[in-house]
């Protein structure tokens, strides 16, 4: 990966991360920590060549099927959809407000998300079914999920997961978002995980492990989707830290759904500027 590239997905992420501050302090609402932990994710899926969509066409029969299925980040997700050019930038300024289509959770009535989640666990089977109907069909596109390490605790996803692993998915991608905490605690001390990298691959996976922040192992990854030989489909574990960028709400399980107000605002606004 070039400088240049490396340097514009870092301003986007900048970029990104203010964003996400500013809507959700605009609106008294919304996710910042867990929209901060993947982050990157959302960078490299749609600005680093790796999601084949059309803006001005969202409908487009050969686009790849992207589903957020950690659907409280919502707010990351409308950000990037609006800066591509998916619907006006000006309704960001409505997260949540009266009259606004932006929700906390992502809706499939705005352009460029393809299904309503948020009630943790759906996105999987969702993005199966949309697999395997490529499969049938001998369509191209890929199709991945994003999902929350906490939402790896549904049943639903282990389902999906054989289910996908049996039809032989190989153009399904599922990107674990793996910061260690869920909404009240971290995952380890509530019901542990680990290792969650074998429990995937004891369900027909194959797996990579990442480090969620950084372009170069993102994009590495990503970039071979297309070209595996394996018929099996993938997950990517990608190691993040909760509330990535700001040093108060980093790790902290406090913070999963508060947004910032005073002196915190400041610091945080400070932090992400520099």
């Amino acid at each position: 990966m070039t400088k240049k590239t490396t340097d514009f997905l870092k301003q986007k992420a900048k970029w990104l991360r203010k964003t996400v501050l500013e809507m959700t302090v605009a609106a008294g609402a919304g996710h910042i920590a867990p929209s901060f932990s993947c982050t990157e994710i959302l960078v490299v899926l749609y600005y680093g060549g790796i999601l084949k969509v059309e803006p001005k066409n969202p409908t487009w029969e050969n686009r790849d099927r992207f589903i957020l299925s950690k659907g409280q980040s919502a707010v990351a997700l409308y950000a990037v959809l609006a800066d591509l050019g998916f619907f006006p930038k000006i309704e960001l300024l409505g997260f949540t407000q009266k009259d606004s289509r932006l929700g906390g959770h992502t809706e499939n009535t705005i352009p460029g998300v393809e299904c309503f989640t948020g009630s943790l666990g759906h996105g999987l089977s969702i993005g199966a079914g949309l697999a395997l109907g490529a499969k049938i069909n001998k369509k191209k596109y890929v199709t991945t999920v994003l999902l929350g390490d906490g939402e790896c605790y549904e049943g639903s996803v282990w389902e999906s997961a054989m289910f996908a692993s049996h039809h032989q998915l190989k153009n399904l991608v599922a990107i674990v978002d793996r910061n260690g905490l869920s909404a009240i605690d971290f995952t380890e001390n509530y019901l542990k995980e680990e290792p969650l990298k074998d429990k995937w691959c004891a369900f027909g996976w194959d797996v990579k492990t990442v480090n969620g922040h950084s372009f170069d192992e993102l994009l590495s990854v990503m970039k071979q989707i297309r070209m595996r030989k394996s018929n099996k489909p993938l997950c990517i574990i990608a190691k993040t830290v909760k509330g990535k960028g700001v040093s108060f709400i980093e790790n902290n399980p406090i913070w999963h759904y508060r947004i910032p107000v005073g002196d915190e605002l400041e610091k945080a606004r400070r932090e992400l500027d520099e």
